[in-house]
């Protein structure tokens, strides 16, 4: 005997999502592009459909679910997704990879990861519509969860457990030096030789809290003269003398660029490497799409950590 159809509809179940995240129906109601009349009344007969109350309305405080509201809402956005995918599929004849494919990436990774996608992956996939955005690693786990990305590019650090994820490279943080530091010709350092001065620090979660653990690890305690969110200006920065820097990211040669020009050194002792990772979300899974974006990373060459110099010890280079 076959099931009844359910008496909800997926414009209901949209709805409901839509203000979950916006947190009011006036504000999810713009968003739709409906009046917030028409979308508190669909969600109102979703409730008696359902036969449950699944959020409580208030204007001072918008929009709160109840414990039956959020497990509406989890399982709505599985159901949206899969018609979402169902409406790609069958509009692309199954024939080949078509529609939309969101990438998130952690801003310091992107200027390694994203340009392969872009290039090789797309050629391979015209039908594909590829969208990137950059954000912090916390707000690319959102979107993750909200549907609003497929797949994303991340260090292996402060990701929520239940996350599935995949390494795909490693990398382990160098120290950034002007030219004419006193440790600049050293094959690598200390983070111990560098403690007492000035320091530019990149200021981007995780990378802001793998730093500072490192001097904690270390009983060291950083002198931060900058802070800043951009790699590009902790470069500049170092190169004009002001301190230096600590990056994870391995940046193509800058020792010549410009007119302020950096070194980058390794860092010697126990510094352990970090994992880039492509994740997705545990609840709504992976798309055709972003399936095969996700083997696609597997066949990419991606940078290798260089091996320590065999040489270099602490104390060996003096100041000049």
């Amino acid at each position: 005997m076959n099931p009844s159809p359910p008496s909800f509809t997926l414009r209901q179940l949209s709805y409901l999502v839509a203000a979950s995240d916006a947190g009011t129906i006036v504000a999810a109601a713009e968003r739709m592009h409906i009046s917030p009349s028409a979308m508190s009344d669909a969600i109102t007969e979703l409730e008696r459909l359902l036969g449950t109350q699944l959020c409580v309305r208030r204007k001072a405080q918008g929009l709160t679910l109840t414990s039956a509201g959020i497990r509406a809402v989890e399982d709505a956005r599985r159901l949206l997704h899969a018609a979402d995918e169902l409406n790609v599929a069958l509009h692309a004849g199954g024939t080949r990879l078509a529609g939309p494919l969101a990438i998130g990436c952690f801003t310091t990774i992107a200027p390694t990861v994203l340009p392969p996608l872009l290039t090789s992956f797309a050629t391979e996939h015209p039908g594909l519509d590829l969208e990137t955005m950059e954000a912090t690693q916390d707000h690319l786990v959102n979107l993750l969860d909200t549907g609003r990305l497929d797949i994303a590019f991340a260090y292996d650090a402060f990701i929520p457990g239940n996350t599935p994820r995949e390494k795909i490279f490693e990398l382990r943080p160098h120290v950034l030096l002007p030219v004419d530091h006193r440790l600049a010709d050293a094959p690598a350092v200390h983070l111990e030789d560098l403690a007492d001065e000035d320091f530019i620090m990149l200021n981007a979660p995780p990378s802001t809290d793998h730093a500072l653990g490192l001097f904690a690890e270390r009983g060291l305690t950083p002198k931060i003269r900058h802070r800043t969110g951009n790699p590009d200006v902790v470069r500049s920065l170092v190169g004009r003398g002001l301190g230096y820097g600590l990056l994870l990211q391995q940046w193509p040669d800058y020792s010549n660029v410009g007119d302020f020009p950096t070194v980058r050194r390794e860092l010697l002792s126990d510094i352990p490497t970090i994992a880039v990772v492509v994740m997705w979300s545990a609840a709504l899974g992976l798309t055709s799409r972003a399936r095969a974006a996700v083997e696609f990373v597997r066949t990419v060459s991606w940078p290798v950590v260089p091996p320590l110099p065999a040489d270099a010890g602490r104390g060996t280079v003096s100041p000049g």
